[in-house]
């Protein structure tokens, strides 16, 4: 199959950044890439700060799906689902029509996360992409709605409350943690990070989730939580994380856990198919960001090209996008979380200020939440993680 083409599933910002790296290394062997969706480019991290922007989805769309096919000399195939792969024959399959492939990538990405509910469940909304997003804004605007009920308190519930609260909504965030961002901060950065949304239009609703759904007249809906609390609102909204779509290399014989298998090189278990983004465990891990994404594609732009090339990561600072507290985290390393504590610097009690390191038990600096005016001493410690990881 070498003169079949090398085969990306998946338009997202790995797919294409896998294209856009491997055009640099090959100018003309043949690329074909599938997706769901209309192949148009944009940036999928957006979709969580656009709403208080008024942006519309077709605002969001860097470079349309045609433009993307010229500069990347490929053959895009849009709303197309690859139901079925064959490892043995190299061919992947949507529905009954077979495409073979050279080498093929998982790039397909992940979706939200659905928690069983109770009651009229279908009234959750998800946005995790530029049709979900149109969705979500249709529903916002055309029930005229002011009461926004967030299930989730992570990086993309905190994002999106910090929106729609700058947007004029009054927002209900709901977690079954103790603080927000509990994943990745400590405790006293989780509270100032609380502290500082709740001065917006926001409550917050912690150690308790969503228990049942009941719709109400005129399109409202009363949601009643585990410890009795019952809020009326207008638009529910999960952001509980995202679960990699492993279901087609599953059904293939790969290697899944928490997302498809890889290997350094970012192989999977079987011959000429490798994972790349949301819906790959690179050694285990699963990192759904934008800066081990672009790692990743670069390195393996390399591999496609035959030039074997594992994917190293640097520190890789997360910023996320709630102007109400700017914040910085360089997330510590799941396997390294119980080998150090926290060492945290906080002006004063009211101050959205709070520098919080992670060292190692031999004193090397694993990982580090910034907040506030803190943020400006970003770069040397990035510089600092990188030179205990080089």
């Amino acid at each position: 199959m070498t003169d079949a083409p090398i085969t990306i599933i998946g338009t997202g910002l790995a797919g294409y950044t896998l294209a856009r790296e491997w055009r640099k290394l090959n100018a003309d062997a043949p690329l074909r890439l599938f997706t769901t969706d209309a192949g148009h480019f944009y940036s999928k991290p957006v979709l969580s700060n656009a709403f208080a922007q008024n942006k519309i989805p077709e605002q969001l769309v860097i470079s349309d799906v045609a433009v993307m096919a010229k500069q990347l000399n490929a053959e895009i195939i849009p709303h197309t689902e690859i139901t079925r792969i064959d490892p043995e024959s190299h061919h992947c399959y949507a529905g009954e029509v077979a495409y073979a492939y050279s080498q093929l990538v998982f790039a397909c990405g992940a979706t939200q996360r659905v928690i069983p509910i109770a009651g009229d469940a279908s009234a959750v909304m998800r946005v995790n992409d530029l049709d979900s997003y149109q969705a979500f804004r249709a529903r916002l605007t055309s029930c005229s709605a002011k009461r926004v009920t967030i299930l989730g308190a992570g990086l993309i519930g905190c994002e999106f409350a910090n929106d729609l609260a700058l947007a004029g909504y009054a927002v209900s965030v709901l977690d079954v943690a103790p603080y927000p961002l509990s994943r990745l901060m400590p405790v006293e950065a989780g509270q100032l990070m609380q502290r500082a949304l709740q001065t917006l239009p926001m409550t917050w609703h912690l150690q308790t989730h969503a228990q049942q759904i009941t719709a109400l007249e005129h399109g409202a809906y009363c949601v009643t939580l585990a410890n009795g609390e019952v809020l009326d609102t207008d638009v529910i909204l999960s952001a509980v994380g995202l679960q990699a779509n492993t279901q087609v290399a599953a059904a293939a014989g790969l290697t899944v856990n928490q997302g498809i298998m890889t290997d350094a090189y970012l192989r999977t278990s079987a011959a000429d198919i490798y994972a790349l983004g949301d819906c790959a465990a690179v050694q285990g891990v699963v990192l759904p960001y934008v800066m081990p994404l672009m790692q990743g594609a670069r390195a393996l732009a390399k591999t496609l090209h035959g030039q074997a090339t594992a994917v190293h990561y640097p520190a890789m600072p997360i910023a996320v996008k709630t102007p109400a507290c700017p914040t910085v985290i360089a997330p510590v390393p799941p396997s390294q979380a119980q080998s150090g504590t926290w060492q945290i610097t906080h002006d004063a009690p009211e101050s959205t200020t709070l520098k919080a390191l992670f060292h190692h038990q031999d004193g090397s600096l694993l990982g580090f939440v910034l907040m506030g005016k803190a943020v400006t001493e970003k770069q040397a410690l990035v510089a600092q993680l990188s030179s205990g990881l080089s």
